[in-house]
């Protein structure tokens, strides 16, 4: 196994009667892109926040690199660079500046302080806006700038908390793409939190799954879909016309089937093994047009319906 990197035992964090983050167990080897995925007020920021050396637990233990994130939160901050859903830069500064002043505070002199920022602003794709004020960049060239604002003090982690929000689909895709080249590239492991089930399908080699401030699942999206869906691992999908009630009958009780779901003439089929061929063959018998037949994965569309709507 790889070196983790990042280690919580029995993490908890209470305000009060309200328990934030209960008992969270997780290591994140080196290398490793893994997303913490929940919705909102689920307890993903403030597990960043104790990450961080930010807040303290009520019990439990977190360490980041090899140090405790509550005594030595200073050599945390050292190791690990944090993008919040929001940066924070000096708008009457241009891009290259904030960088270059970032720079100064990790103690690096301004030749390699300038040759840093200048590599990482075109690593970024931000070399033709070096020279402009940070004010006037977009949500998404913020949150490039932000990257390379993390990453000037070339840490061992970084931590990305909700970094697409109010980004544009073009913007996320090159986002998340600059991500995944910086983790294999680089070697950086790295935590993304967030809602967005697509984005953190698209990126993340294992996924978390947090609600109400525990963490129910761990794994790669087919471990996960293998855990949840055990007794029905087959999910087909096709599209029929005109989908008559007695061709639904009929495909509902096929042996082997174990559910099916309907949106328009689309349907999904659960099944405890490939009944493609079955499926067609009562399509036709059924007098129903098969416009389209495919065995599907399992994604995190289905495991988030299951352990969240579904009252795992």
């Amino acid at each position: 196994m790889r070196e983790p990197v990042i280690v919580l035992e029995e993490l908890t964090k209470q305000y009060g009667d309200h328990v934030a983050v209960d008992h969270l167990s997780l290591t994140i080897p080196r290398g490793e892109i893994f997303g913490l995925l929940g919705p909102n007020g689920a307890g993903k920021s403030t597990t960043i926040l104790m990450m961080l050396g930010l807040t303290e637990p009520t019990s439990g233990s977190v360490h980041v690199c090899g140090h405790n994130s509550t005594r030595e939160a200073i050599e945390v901050k050292r190791k690990v660079g944090y993008l919040p859903d929001d940066v924070g830069f000096y708008d009457d500064l241009t891009g290259l500046e904030n960088l270059l002043f970032t720079a100064r505070l990790n103690g690096l002199s301004r030749e390699e302080g300038t040759a840093r920022a200048q590599a990482l602003l075109a690593r970024v794709g931000l070399e033709e806006h070096a020279g402009k004020k940070a004010g006037t960049y977009s949500r998404g060239m913020r949150q490039r700038l932000g990257l390379a604002d993390v990453l000037i003090k070339e840490p061992e982690v970084i931590i990305l908390d909700e970094p697409t929000l109010g980004i544009d689909p073009e913007g996320v895709r090159e986002f998340l793409k600059l991500i995944r080249q910086l983790s294999k590239e680089e070697g950086l492991t790295v935590l993304l939190s967030s809602h967005h089930l697509h984005q953190v399908q698209q990126i993340c080699d294992r996924v978390g799954l947090f609600v109400a401030g525990r963490l129910l699942a761990v794994g790669d999206v087919p471990g996960l879909s293998r855990q949840l869906f055990g007794q029905e691992a087959v999910l087909i999908e096709t599209r029929v016309s005109p989908c008559s009630d007695s061709f639904l009958e009929s495909l509902a009780a096929m042996d082997g089937v174990t559910g099916v779901d309907k949106t328009a003439n689309t349907l999904k089929i659960h099944a405890r093994r490939d009944v493609s061929a079955d499926i067609a063959r009562l399509a036709v018998s059924a007098g129903e047009s098969l416009h389209y037949l495919a065995q599907q994965e399992y994604g995190l569309d289905e495991i988030y319906h299951r352990y969240f709507e579904g009252g795992m």
